[in-house]
């Protein structure tokens, strides 16, 4: 017998994967406790694989109530937009902390390291040569992202898949060209403050850059499955509000660590 409902809000279902999904943040957490103090990667590893199963698994039940049952209402859609925007500025807050800590030791700096920024013995990174590659592809991306979404509004399925296509490939193509970077990097993060900062917050960077290009590709997967239309799509609009964030915070990085901090 189907409930009847006089309201637009979606009650959901009974779900393992809410404790299962704390049971693998547990385990990661005392994983990388044994791996910082016995050098053993196992337990770190085995909470990482919880993790992305339960994250799979949950996240194909939200597609299912989305795209297939028809249980994401205009109220329940607008509860999920003032959720990403409110976890954007939390996000932004977030690296916030990095800016005030590089610049706290930078326009200041300190005794221990010579009263001198960058500290003596840093070489740093030219920053018209990978930093700026990667700030035009950054910003390439941001376009064809935008590119995208105006396909989908239109119902141009090629267009969307086009633009989508290009922006997963940037945002991979831009992770490669800072591993790189880090490879070659001169100092490491235990070279005095400079060296933290640097790589706290473009490793931090870096990271939301493999989750927005994962979350860019789950999106083409389920656009050429159909799942988005001219007037539901909003999965793939918080994965471009996610990139634009992405982009705005890589400017600033730019222009303070790589450009004026060097």
């Amino acid at each position: 017998m189907k409930l009847l409902k006089n309201h637009p809000f979606h009650l959901v279902d009974a779900s393992p994967w809410p404790l299962l999904g704390s049971l693998g943040a547990m385990v990661t957490m005392i994983g990388l406790v044994k791996w910082f103090h016995l050098y053993k990667i196992n337990l770190f590893m085995l909470g990482i694989i919880i993790t992305l199963l339960v994250m799979y698994q949950w996240w194909r039940d939200i597609v299912r109530e989305s795209t297939f049952q028809g249980l994401h209402t205009y109220k329940v859609t607008m509860g999920l937009r003032w959720g990403m925007i409110l976890f954007i500025i939390s996000e932004i807050f977030f690296f916030i902390s990095f800016f005030w800590s590089f610049f706290h030791s930078s326009l200041a700096p300190s005794i221990e390291i010579g009263m001198n920024w960058p500290p003596k013995g840093i070489s740093t990174f030219n920053p018209m040569e990978i930093p700026l590659l990667n700030t035009l592809i950054l910003l390439t991306s941001g376009l064809t992202v935008t590119w995208a979404h105006h396909g989908l509004m239109e119902n141009n399925h090629t267009q969307a898949f086009h633009g989508l296509l290009i922006s997963v490939l940037l945002g991979f193509y831009f992770t490669i060209l800072q591993g790189y970077e880090y490879i070659e990097a001169p100092f490491t993060i235990a070279d005095t403050v400079y060296g933290s900062t640097f790589f706290m917050a473009t490793g931090f960077h870096g990271l939301h850059v493999i989750i927005g290009s994962t979350f860019l590709l789950v999106c083409l997967i389920r656009h050429l499955n159909y799942h988005f239309s001219s007037v539901h799509h909003f999965g793939f609009e918080a994965a471009a509000w996610y990139w634009h964030f992405v982009d705005v915070v890589w400017l600033f990085l730019y222009i303070t660590i790589y450009w004026w901090g060097s």
